[in-house]
C-alpha cells in the first residue's frame, strides 16, 4: 500500500511524517508519496523525502493515495472511497466527521483514541507526545513575557524571590510544565481534581493544592471526569489566593472529548497581581480561562496577559513533528501486513481492551472509529454522538 502525506494548512507548522521515519515503514513493505512543501515549515527539503525514497507529488495525487496522513482532519478535501485516513480527527467533539466518512466508506485511524493504558500502545499515544510540549512551551513562552527574573537570586545589588508559577490541571501538559518551571527556578504549586496526582505533581518539583474533602474525579481511562458545580466551585476557590500570588499560570484541565471546565474566572483574573502571565493550553477547544480569545493574547486593564495561542507546540516544529512521525509510523508498522495494513477487530489498539479485561473502557474503542462504512461496536459511546 502507498502512504500519501499531507502538507498541513493554515498556521499549522507540523507535519505527520518526517524523512528519517520512511526506512521503518518502507521495511514494513509501505511505499510512501509526500505532497509538494509538507515539511517546510518543519525544517524538511522536499529533496530530503526524495532522498529517504518518497516521491514528492500534488496534493491531488495524495489523496488518491492508499493510505492518507495528515495531523489535522482534511476538511473540505476529496478523500476517496476507499482510502484510509490517519489524523487526529477529534470524533468526540466533531462527529460529523465520523459520520461523512462513514457514508463515504473512509476508514478513518483518529490518532487522538489511541487506548493510552495499552503498553505497546504508549509509542503511538499523540496526545501524550504533543501534550508533553505544550505544556514546555507554555512555560517557555510565558516565561519570557515576564518582566522579572524568575530564578532566586543573590548579588551584591540585593537579593530576588524566585518567581511563583500556578498550574492548574496536571495530566501530561500539566506534569511537563510543572517540571519545566521547577527546572527554570520558579517555585511551582499544581492542582487536580484527582488525588492521585498528587504524588505525580510532587515527583516533578510541585506543591499539590490539596482540597478537604476532595474525591478523585478520574475515569476508566486515566481522564479527569466531569466535575459538578459545587466541585469545580470549591476547587476554584481553593487556587484563587495561590493565583492572586502567582506571576505564571499554565491551565491545562482538559476532559477528554469535551469542552474543558473553567477554572479560571474573570474574577479572579482581577485579583492576579498586575504583569502576572496566563497561558490557556486548551484555547482550541474554548479554554479554562473566562477572558481566553483563542488565537489571541488579551491584556486587562490590569495588564494581565492571557495568551490564547494554539497549539503552542508549533513553536517547536521540529521537535513536535519528529514525536509525531514516530507514533504514525508505530502504528502503520504494527498493522503492516507485508504492506498492507491488517484491521482486525481483536486488536485491542483499534477497538480497545475487550470486557472483563482489566484495562477494558467502558463505552470506548480504539483508534479505528469508522470501517466499512460503520463505527466499531465497542465506540458506543461515539455512536451516540452521530448525526
Amino acid at each position: 500500500m502507498r502512504i500519501g502525506l499531507l502538507k498541513e494548512s493554515g498556521l499549522e507548522t507540523r507535519v505527520g511524517l518526517v524523512p528519517r521515519s520512511l526506512k521503518k515503514l518502507q521495511a514494513a513493505g509501505f511505499t510512501v508519496a509526500v505532497e509538494v512543501g509538507a515539511g517546510l515549515s518543519s525544517g524538511h527539503q522536499d529533496s530530503d523525502y526524495n532522498e529517504a525514497g518518497a516521491e514528492v507529488l500534488s496534493r491531488k495525487e495524495i489523496l488518491g493515495c492508499d493510505i492518507v496522513v495528515g495531523l489535522h482532519f482534511p476538511s473540505g478535501d476529496p478523500v476517496q472511497p476507499g482510502t484510509v485516513l490517519v489524523c487526529v480527527a477529534d470524533p468526540f467533539r466533531h462527529p460529523q466527521r465520523v459520520r461523512d466518512c462513514c457514508n463515504n466508506n473512509i476508514t478513518l485511524l483518529s490518532l487522538d483514541v489511541i487506548p493510552r493504558r495499552l503498553t505497546n500502545a504508549q509509542g503511538m499515544d499523540v496526545n501524550s507526545s504533543q501534550d508533553a510540549l505544550h505544556g514546555y512551551q507554555a512555560v517557555v513562552h510565558g516565561a519570557s513575557m515576564l518582566p522579572k527574573v524568575i530564578p532566586m537570586l543573590t548579588t551584591a545589588a540585593g537579593s530576588v524571590r524566585p518567581a511563583k508559577a500556578l498550574v492548574m490541571g496536571s495530566g501530561v501538559a500539566g506534569l511537563q510544565a510543572i517540571a519545566t518551571a521547577n527546572r527554570m527556578g520558579f517555585s511551582v504549586s499544581a492542582s487536580d481534581v484527582r488525588l492521585s496526582a498528587a504524588t505525580q505533581i510532587e515527583s516533578v518539583g510541585g506543591r499539590f493544592i490539596r482540597v478537604d474533602g476532595m474525591e478523585d474525579h478520574e475515569d476508566a481511562s486515566g481522564y479527569a471526569k466531569p466535575l459538578s458545580e459545587e466541585v469545580l466551585g470549591q476547587l476554584n476557590e481553593a487556587v484563587a489566593n495561590e493565583a492572586e500570588r502567582s506571576d505564571l499560570i499554565i491551565t491545562s484541565a482538559r476532559i477528554f472529548g469535551q469542552k474543558p471546565p473553567q477554572t479560571l474566572s474573570a474574577t479572579v483574573v482581577e485579583r492576579c497581581q498586575p504583569d502576572t502571565v496566563i497561558v490557556d493550553l486548551n484555547a482550541d477547544i474554548g479554554g479554562n480561562c473566562e477572558l481566553t480569545v483563542p488565537g489571541e493574547t488579551v491584556v486587562t486593564n490590569n495588564r494581565i496577559h492571557v495568551v490564547g495561542e494554539e497549539h503552542l507546540a508549533r513553536r517547536i516544529p521540529k521537535t513536535a513533528s519528529a514525536f509525531l512521525s514516530n507514533n504514525v509510523t508505530d502504528l502503520l508498522s504494527s498493522l503492516s501486513e507485508d504492506g498492507n495494513l491488517n484491521l482486525s477487530e481483536d486488536n485491542p489498539i483499534l477497538t480497545g481492551s475487550p470486557d472483563g479485561d482489566p484495562l477494558h473502557v467502558p463505552d470506548m474503542g480504539g483508534v479505528l472509529v469508522c470501517h466499512n462504512g460503520n463505527v466499531p461496536d465497542q465506540h458506543t459511546r461515539l455512536q451516540g454522538l452521530l448525526p
